[in-house]
């Protein structure tokens, strides 16, 4: 079994991560607005967002924990696309559903609170 170097700091990584989840908004809302890749302008955006998710993701992995990341990676990606397609794209967003993205928040929080050093039992 390989063993990754892990040679960015921890903080680094996951300000990385946080802009991945950013990019990864961006690309959803894109994807919407490009009205399945019709729209020239939307659809443009939709792939520059998703490169730019795609390596800042990869780069936050290297030092994340993949299973970690990626959970962070799609809860804030998701929890910004229900919120800002709701902003930006009229879509519909219930009290129940705005509850319910809460908890995905919630447990993105403490993911991170759980990679902490002081948690780990390091510091």
């Amino acid at each position: 079994m390989h063993t990754i170097r892990k040679t960015q700091g921890s903080g680094t990584a996951w300000g990385m991560l946080l802009l991945a989840s950013a990019f990864e908004i961006g690309y959803a809302l894109s994807v919407g607005g490009s009205q399945a890749f019709t729209v020239p302008g939307w659809s443009v955006a939709a792939v520059v967002f998703f490169l730019l998710t795609l390596y800042f993701l990869s780069a936050a992995l290297r030092t994340i924990d993949v299973g970690i990341g990626y959970a962070v990676w799609a809860g804030i990606g998701s929890v910004g696309a229900a919120a800002f397609g709701s902003i930006l794209l009229d879509q519909p967003l219930t009290l129940v559903q705005a509850l319910w993205l809460g908890v995905i928040i919630a447990g993105v929080v403490w993911l991170k609170l759980a990679d902490s050093a002081k948690l780990q039992g390091q510091a």
